[in-house]
């Protein structure tokens, strides 16, 4: 396979042109893709960072294989990929840019990916995550119910908001999110995010949804405070963020967890969740 193959733009409109219905035939595989090209295409070119977010569309005789995206300064993300393919994409991506910080994408593409980029580059690289991607079969509340209520975040709740999400970013291991503003302030608009509260009116946890866009929805983040874990409420504001889901008209409700964590992953198989595919993160070093 030519790495010509591989075609690189920055133009959002032009990519989602040649790869929306590629895309859209999967909305659960593609579920990151799909929920990230809508946030730039509706919050702005810089909703993740300041840099450029580029776009790459695989075409072999007319027909859409594959695509990747980044978002800088985040890691490059791919759709399902061949061994060939993988190696195609790291030698057109070397030609133009080795700064990659890491890669992300089904564990299969993304093993091979890192692979290629090593020899072809001369990087290092480390396995940063392992997660699994579940759908949502038939819902069930876990039981018993903890004390308190589920209630969706309003303006009052922002600083709260920001803070548990830097909160998230930092326990997930993941990069620094500079806009976390911004992002609070987006999930405020569409209520985007609902809190559990205690019996006496605190929030405890909170469950996030992103957007629906082909049928599908994502819910994300999931995070309860360290010293609040263990009471059900992890449990109980998902359940809620999941029902709502369904009910807006949602033909998929998906998630994903980190395999590491034990827990998480059982707890979403007890409330209905069922595995789709694994996916891993890699990180890389020049």
């Amino acid at each position: 396979m030519h790495p010509g193959d591989w075609h690189r733009t920055d133009d959002l409109d032009l990519f989602l042109s040649r790869a929306g219905a590629f895309l859209h035939a999967q909305p659960a595989l593609h579920t990151v893709p799909l929920t990230v090209t809508e946030a730039l295409r509706t919050r702005g070119p810089q909703v993740y960072g300041d840099g450029a977010a580029v776009f790459g569309v695989l075409e072999r005789e007319g027909e859409v294989r594959a695509v990747y995206f980044r978002t800088p300064p985040f890691r490059l993300y791919l759709t399902r990929l061949t061994p060939e393919e993988a190696d195609a994409l790291a030698v057109h991506l070397a030609a133009v840019d080795h700064s990659l910080p890491g890669v992300s994408g089904e564990r299969a593409t993304a093993a091979a990916f890192t692979e290629a980029w090593q020899r072809h580059t001369g990087a290092t690289a480390g396995l940063h995550e392992r997660q699994r991607l579940y759908r949502l079969g038939t819902l069930t509340i876990p039981g018993p119910a903890p004390e308190g209520r589920p209630r969706v975040v309003g303006e009052q709740d922002r600083a709260q908001l920001v803070r548990w999400k830097d909160e998230f970013s930092a326990a997930v291991g993941g990069m620094s999110d500079s806009r976390a503003d911004e992002w609070a302030e987006s999930r405020i608009a569409y209520g985007g995010v609902t809190f559990w509260e205690d019996a006496d009116g605190s929030p405890v946890s909170m469950a996030g949804a992103t957007p629906m866009i082909a049928g599908q929805v994502r819910v994300a983040p999931v995070y309860t405070p360290s010293h609040l874990r263990g009471r059900g409420y992890a449990g109980a504001v998902t359940a809620e963020v999941s029902r709502v889901a369904v009910a807006s008209g949602a033909d998929e409700v998906l998630l994903f967890t980190d395999l590491a964590n034990p827990t998480s992953n059982a707890l979403y198989q007890r409330i209905g969740y069922r595995p789709v595919a694994d996916f891993a993160v890699y990180d890389f070093t020049a």
